[in-house]
């Protein structure tokens, strides 16, 4: 199965993947760059669970200590981070979840495209799904940065109280100086973000490591009884601390879809030999030094290093927090794109920031979306405390999504028997969806933000999927087939042919693409060669060479070629073209036009959008990026055609 990208007019689910390393994919040097690799995990996959440590813990004890907090409270609360981290990201996503590998790709898009070739088809709950996964992924990606810097600048006010009404403009200004350099990537300093975060998670385990002396009891939280006590004893209201500890796996989700440009095999290992650890001892330390002194609640990741240090750690930590968003909004980069290739979204312009790394990319209008909703969700809330009543809920969302579609990978792909699928889903399953309810708590108070910012999302997504059906069906209906014209050609002497190539891009191979229609009807001409070229996306993320085209001969003058890219390759026309030379077919790329189609729509007397998502679906094929700089060809050889369609 694919999906047809429409090049003549309107058409373009998901997984997100922070390609910011310079390093080479696993697949491209396996294990004699394993130590490269892991290095390149710990610096982009790592960020966003890594810096949780500074407020997950803090949170947690905060929502525990509304009736005041005993030492089995806190011992509690550790084990319910503990075991949290054990149950989610080490089992879940690391032994389980990274084995559905779609050719080595992870992410939620993953899953969908493996359920979509074991159905044979793309069912309207898979895609629903697929769309909410992506709508949450992109809430969560404002969020991150707005909470991760703001938690690690409020640093500095430990350091120097008089600095707290400097926290939110000095956020707003790394948040900005972020958001710009987006435009030339990070390729020259991502070679730094391995070292950073390696440094970050070793400062974490030595405070830890040094605290924990303060009251060895803390150790008791390694036991999940202590976990299941809280629980019990606290009842509903062990709900709102629930909803604290799961900012302890945020950016969890990062294992599985980064899979594809570190490999299953470093991620693992960077979880096992430096991170698990790292988090596991700072919260154990965290929980002695405040059993040992209770006082030191209010902060008490900054209040484990010793004064001298404070200033220093709280430049690593907003050294680490800058790094987690850098690598959140690089997988909105690379989700949103594949969601383009994918018919989800209007093609939407995407520029390449690296002649070496096919994956740093930069989507202006995505990058502007993003910036303006970190910075309203800064300047609103204004404390990462506030903000945390809008953090988790998305992430547990798509979490709940992820178990959703694994678990019908585990039955039709895998083909598990049901009990054993019942056996492992049910209890991750039921777990997340306590997280996804005590979350919920948190909705009045600022958990509406990624709920809005995902209904927006799937809204966009439903008005344009709609649409594109609707005026491909509107073509259809007065379209003349190929074979029909071409007959009709034959027996015409009214046109001049004139001599090189001309391409014409359409999404219906057996319907005559319009500008091609709209050429012999104004122009009166028709070339010495007309290759009509079908673009479709596969469900895979990529495709080979020897499997990019197929070339069908359909008269002396008119070539079919059926292109097929990955939903993670870029749509390079004229360059797959190159191949079709191996297949006879002989053209000059200077002596070549391409033709295509710009659609623009009026009102049809009868109405099957409504009105309002008429009018927002008209929106979106306006905002839609050039076709001649979405298929990299040419501009000096590109002829534009108009087409009115109605709608």
């Amino acid at each position: 199965m694919s999906d047809h990208v429409t090049p003549d007019g309107p058409a373009q689910p998901a997984a997100a993947s922070a390609h910011l390393s310079d390093l080479p994919t696993a697949g491209q040097h396996g294990s004699s760059n394993l130590g490269g690799l892991v290095l390149g995990a710990i610096g982009v996959v790592y960020g966003d669970i890594g810096t949780s440590p500074i407020y997950a813990m803090r949170e947690s004890l905060h929502a525990a200590s509304r009736d005041g907090l005993s030492p089995d409270d806190v011992v509690g609360v550790i084990s319910l981070l503990i075991w949290t981290l054990i149950s989610i990201v080490s089992f879940k996503y690391v032994a389980l979840i990274m084995r559905a590998d779609n050719r080595g790709e992870g992410g939620t898009l993953s899953l969908v495209t493996l359920i979509q070739q074991a159905l044979g088809k793309r069912p309207v709950w898979l895609m629903v799904l697929g769309m909410i996964g992506i709508s949450l992924f992109f809430g969560d990606a404002i969020i991150t940065p707005a909470m991760s810097v703001l938690s690690a600048v409020e640093g500095l006010t430990i350091v120097a109280p008089a600095f707290g009404p400097y926290v939110v403009p000095v956020t707003l200004a790394i948040i900005t100086g972020l958001f710009i350099v987006q435009r030339w990537g990070t390729g020259a300093v991502s070679i730094l973000f391995g070292p950073i975060m390696v440094t970050w998670f070793v400062v974490m385990a030595v405070m830890g490591l040094s605290h924990i002396g303060d009251d060895w009891s803390i150790l008791r939280a390694l036991s999940p009884v202590h976990a299941g006590a809280f629980l019990v004893t606290n009842k509903l209201a062990s709900l709102i601390v629930l909803g604290s500890v799961f900012l302890a796996v945020t950016g969890g989700e990062a294992l599985y879809a980064d899979m594809g440009h570190f490999g299953r095999r470093p991620i693992r290992m960077a979880w096992v030999l430096l991170v698990w650890p790292a988090l596991t001892l700072s919260y154990l330390g965290q929980g002695a030094m405040i059993l040992a002194h209770p006082d030191r609640v209010t902060n008490p990741f900054f209040l484990m290093a010793p004064p001298w240090a404070l200033l220093l750690l709280v430049i690593l930590a907003t050294m680490a927090t800058v790094i987690a968003s850098q690598a959140v909004i690089s997988g909105a980069f690379s989700m949103i794109k594949q969601a383009v290739r994918m018919n989800l979204l209007p093609r939407l312009e995407i520029l390449h920031t690296s002649e070496t790394q096919e994956g740093q990319i930069y989507l202006p209008k995505i990058n502007a979306i993003l910036a303006i909703g970190v910075v309203v969700l800064v300047v609103v809330f204004g404390s990462s405390s506030d903000l945390a009543a809008a953090y988790g809920i998305a992430v547990t969302g798509d979490m709940v999504i992820t178990t959703i579609l694994a678990s019908v990978v585990f039955l039709r792909v895998w083909r598990w028997p049901l009990m054993l699928v019942a056996v492992v889903v049910t209890p991750l399953l039921a777990l997340e969806l306590l997280f996804l309810g005590s979350n919920a708590i948190k909705i009045p108070n600022g958990g509406w933000v990624p709920i809005m910012m995902a209904a927006v999302m799937i809204v966009l997504m439903w008005t344009w999927i709609r649409g594109t059906r609707h005026v491909q069906a509107q073509a259809r209906r007065s379209a003349t087939p190929t074979a029909a014209l071409i007959e009709m050609l034959a027996r015409s002497d009214r046109l001049v042919e004139v001599p090189g190539t001309a391409v014409f891009l359409t999404a219906e191979p057996d319907i005559a693409p319009a500008a091609l229609l709209h050429n012999l009807k104004h122009n009166h001409v028709l070339h010495e060669t007309n290759i009509i070229v079908c673009v479709t996306v596969a469900t895979r993320p990529y495709v080979a060479d020897n499997d990019r085209l197929t070339v069908t001969r359909l008269s002396d003058r008119f070539i079919r070629i059926d292109m097929c890219f990955g939903y993670m390759e870029e749509t390079n026309l004229p360059k797959a073209l190159t191949l079709a030379r191996k297949e006879g077919v002989r053209f000059d790329i200077m002596s070549t036009s391409f033709f295509l189609s710009r659609r623009t729509f009026r009102p049809g007397k009868t109405r099957e959008l409504p009105a309002w998502q008429e009018t927002l679906f008209v929106s979106l094929s306006k905002s839609a990026a050039n076709a001649t700089d979405f298929y990299h060809l040419p501009s000096s050889r590109v002829i534009v055609l108009g087409q009115q369609l109605l709608i």
